[in-house]
């Protein structure tokens, strides 16, 4: 039998059955990552008692199932809450995690060029940075390719703290 479609059919308003559940299941990603930030972050947002009396729960929930059905009803409750405020919180968190992270890879960067390659990669870390000790960082680049070689960690972390302050020092200014 052929189905005819009625003119008079509508589509549904509002969202998708489905797409109800993705935001209800990232309302959930945001309460379990807003439950693992210290509190004192969270205290920007101007939460309601019932909320704060959820996320402070948290901690004594061990229980892998109950920590599910805690992240659902702290989603629920994060509904009636400013999202604009906690999605701008998170933002500004995560934009903070991207960038220490981009520095942490720079100065690692820096610290395989100067191991691997010598004075090549030093002539032009130098350039970028006049002000850098080229003294000590030669004797860190030996040291560092001799622990290298016994497979010992102490020198090539010794060349990376002194990496990370000298490109901090880029950095700010």
């Amino acid at each position: 039998m052929d189905v005819i479609d009625d003119p008079n059919d509508e589509p549904p308003e509002g969202p998708s059955k489905s797409q109800i559940k993705r935001e209800f299941q990232a309302l959930q990603d945001l309460a379990e990552r807003m439950t693992a930030m210290p509190r004192a972050e969270l205290e920007r947002l101007k939460l309601s008692e019932a909320t704060w009396a959820a996320v402070d729960e948290t901690p004594r929930i061990k229980d892998v199932r109950a920590k599910g059905r805690h992240f659902k009803r702290i989603a629920k409750l994060l509904v009636a809450e400013d999202m604009e405020a906690v999605h701008a919180l998170m933002d500004r968190k995560e934009a903070t995690a991207r960038e220490a992270a981009a520095r942490h890879h720079r100065v690692e960067y820096w610290r395989e060029r100067l191991i691997d390659e010598g004075d090549g990669a030093l002539t032009e870390l130098l350039h970028l940075c006049p002000a850098a000790d080229r003294q000590r960082l030669r004797q860190l680049m030996r040291a560092a390719r001799r622990d290298r070689e016994k497979d010992k960690a102490d020198a090539p972390r010794k060349l990376f703290r002194f990496l990370r302050e000298v490109l901090e020092e880029i950095d700010l200014s």
